[in-house]
């Protein structure tokens, strides 16, 4: 009976020891779909990443919001989960380059491989216009912002990493174009 007692624990116990190492990690690592890089290579206008992998993390998300803006993630969260992700590296590219933060938000201007750039949160933060677009990298410390910063390429065109980037085109008008969720159907008739 005890030989019986003690099975059924040990049982026990190695089945509460599988279901907590189940739950041990919250984070999913699931790969990238395809369709979602292909949409980058598609994009009318220069998409900016840093590769499969950058310093030893590797794109965990890539994503295109409806505003037309790109977002490529770099490594798992560090702080957060499920739609509050603090990751160590994003790269977003926007097309609406007629704002370019800065304002009151403490931080400075400078310049970034030729182009006009605004440095924010201890460098974590660079935002620059270039091109069409903006390109924001949002890192967890300033060093891995500011080699994002000089590792930046086009996927959907030929770059060199450190070049020089194309200087800020005037505002595109991007922002006055309705999105397409905006455009109402065309009406038909109904038969």
């Amino acid at each position: 009976m005890r030989l019986v007692l003690l099975a059924s624990a040990a049982l026990g116990l190695s089945g509460c020891a599988l279901a907590l190492s189940s739950c041990g990690d919250t984070l999913q690592d699931r790969p990238v779909p395809h369709n979602s890089l292909e949409s980058m290579i598609v994009a009318p206008y220069p998409v900016y990443w840093l590769g499969g992998s950058f310093e030893g993390l590797r794109i965990t998300e890539a994503t295109h919001d409806p505003s037309g803006a790109f977002t490529v993630q770099y490594g798992d969260c560090i702080t957060g989960g499920q739609y509050t992700c603090v990751a160590p590296l994003r790269v977003v590219t926007s097309p609406d380059n007629s704002f370019i933060p800065g304002g009151s938000t403490a931080g400075s201007s400078g310049r970034l491989r030729g182009v006009r750039a605004f440095f924010a949160r201890g460098g974590r933060v660079i935002e620059l216009a270039t091109g069409p677009v903006v390109v924001g990298i949002y890192a967890a410390r300033a060093r891995l912002a500011g080699a994002a910063g000089e590792g930046l390429v086009p996927i959907n065109s030929p770059a060199v990493p450190g070049g020089r980037l194309p200087p800020g085109l005037p505002d595109t008008g991007f922002a006055l174009r309705p999105l397409p969720s905006q455009i109402p159907s065309r009406l038909r008739a109904v038969r």
